[in-house]
Formats: structure tokens, C-alpha cells, sequence
């Protein structure tokens, strides 16, 4: 089977004092080659451990990830992750950074050097490519981050609260970029959001999760990523149900944490 299937995957963690803490419970997701997924949900519904688990950094406790037939069974080049802070290498330039998958893999010096000037050319960084990570603000060294797992060419994109730290300027036209690396090449992208606009703007398909244990509470499928490839995403944001739609998530997430801050008041 193509595509990328999350099959009944639940994760229990065992901690030192006896107790388990169930994070997730029977998720199951199928996507095909090239979709764009982004996933919703309040604090500690197992987002990130969902995203963990298709990295191959967690083992999960039930169910099963397959890629095109195969099982994860943990990290692989096929699958690239891109996390909240850069997690460059701080001691190699921009150049460097982008280089370092294909290096590793023996590539030729010439066809290395193509596929990194190709990727900071696209990622607008053709310039600082000799700078050192240090000297880049943090919408840049996103993009450096982003070339990075480009470079080594994964069949599926892995991120983790990618444009958090960014302010909002620098935020929009990075999920502007996002968008376009999407279409130009036909990559899955799973990202994990707090930003119901964000999740709304970037996914052609998105799913909220429910609070511990984490599940798919609901999936929707919207228009928005389409509209958004080469578009002015504030003119997006202004478009038909763009603002219905927020608003229904932002009251079935608010509706969750308040749920969750009833059971902690009541535990206390």
C-alpha cells in the first residue's frame, strides 16, 4: 500500500512511582503521497508523541506505522523531521548544515553541491550560505532547517511546532513557504500546531485530537492550503468559512481545556 497508515497506535508510559499515563489511545490515520496534514488539539493530548512515534523515536505500546507497506520500526532517511528550534549544527555554516545529509551518504561532491544551492536558492538563502547559523535571525535559520530535511530527499515531512517561536510577520511568510515547498515537491507533511489559524491555513486535511487519553476527536477537510500556494494568506484568512471554521475549532478546543482544568481542580 502507498501512502503513510497509522493502524490503532496508543502509547502507555510507565513511570518510576508505579503509575501509567496513557498518552495516546487507538489513533489511526491514512495518508496518501503528497498530502498536507496538520493536527490540532490541547496541551498534552499526545501531538508530539504521535509525531515521535512516525519519526521511529518512540516505540509504541499497541498498533503499528507502515510507509508504503513497510513497518517503522525506527529513524529512517525516508521520513525528515523538522522541530520547533532549529536543531542546526552550530558549528557549520548555512552551507554546511544543507550538506550534511547527502555528505553523509557518500554523495558526490558535484551533485551535492547542486541539490544545496537548489534548496537555498528555493528557500531564499542563496546569499548566507557561507554564514554561520549564529548570525541568522530565527525565521532563517528555519529555512535552514527546512533545506536540511529537503536535502536528504524523505518521502514524508515530520513537523513539530516548525513556526512557534517566530513572530508573526516572519511566521506568515514562513507558512507561506511551507505551502509553496509543499506543492513544488509533492512531499507528505504531517505538522503539529497550537494555532488553530495556522492548522486552518495548512491543511488540506486536519484533525483535532481529544485530551488524554489522545484520539482523533475530529477530521476536517478544507480548501484553504490550495488557496494558499502563491497567494497573500491574509486575503486567505478573509475568505468564505475561513472564520466559521476557527471559530468551531477555537469552542471545541476551549471546551477541552476546560474540561481538563475542571479534572485537575477536582483532583486537587
Amino acid at each position: 500500500m502507498s501512502g503513510l497508515s497509522i493502524q490503532n497506535i496508543s502509547m502507555r508510559f510507565d513511570l518510576p512511582n508505579g503509575v501509567s499515563v496513557q498518552a495516546l489511545q487507538d489513533v489511526s490515520i491514512d495518508l496518501k503521497q503528497g498530502e498536507l496534514l496538520s493536527v490540532l488539539g490541547p496541551s498534552g493530548c499526545g501531538k508530539t508523541t504521535l509525531l515521535n512515534i512516525l519519526a521511529g523515536f518512540l516505540a509504541p505500546t499497541a498498533g503499528q506505522v507502515t510507509l508504503d507497506g513497510k513497518a517503522v520500526r525506527g529513524p529512517g532517511p525516508e521520513r525528515g523531521m523538522v522541530f520547533q528550534q532549529g536543531a542546526l549544527f552550530e558549528w557549520m555554516n548555512v552551507r554546511q548544515n544543507v550538506d550534511f545529509g547527502p555528505r553523509m551518504k557518500g554523495m558526490p561532491r558535484a551533485e551535492r553541491d547542486r541539490i544545496t544551492d537548489h534548496l537555498l536558492e528555493t528557500v531564499g538563502l542563496h546569499d548566507f550560505k557561507e554564514k554561520a547559523v549564529y548570525e541568522l535571525s530565527g525565521g532563517m535559520q528555519q529555512r535552514v532547517a527546512l533545506a536540511r530535511c529537503l536535502a536528504n530527499d524523505p518521502e514524508v515531512i515530520l513537523m513539530d511546532e516548525p513556526l512557534g517561536a517566530l513572530d508573526a510577520l516572519t511566521r506568515e511568510k514562513m507558512q507561506g513557504l511551507v505551502l509553496k515547498l509543499w506543492k513544488e515537491t509533492g512531499k507528505t507533511v504531517i505538522l503539529i500546531t497550537h494555532s488553530v489559524e495556522e492548522a486552518l491555513l495548512l491543511g488540506e486535511r486536519l484533525v483535532v485530537m481529544a485530551p488524554r487519553p489522545g484520539r482523533i476527536f475530529k477530521e476536517y477537510r478544507l480548501p484553504f492550503a490550495e488557496r494558499g500556494v502563491g497567494a497573500d494568506l491574509r486575503v486567505v484568512k478573509k475568505s468564505e468559512g475561513f472564520a466559521d471554521m476557527r471559530e468551531e475549532i477555537l469552542s471545541m478546543i476551549w471546551g477541552m481545556e476546560e474540561e481538563i482544568m475542571g479534572r485537575t481542580e477536582a483532583v486537587s
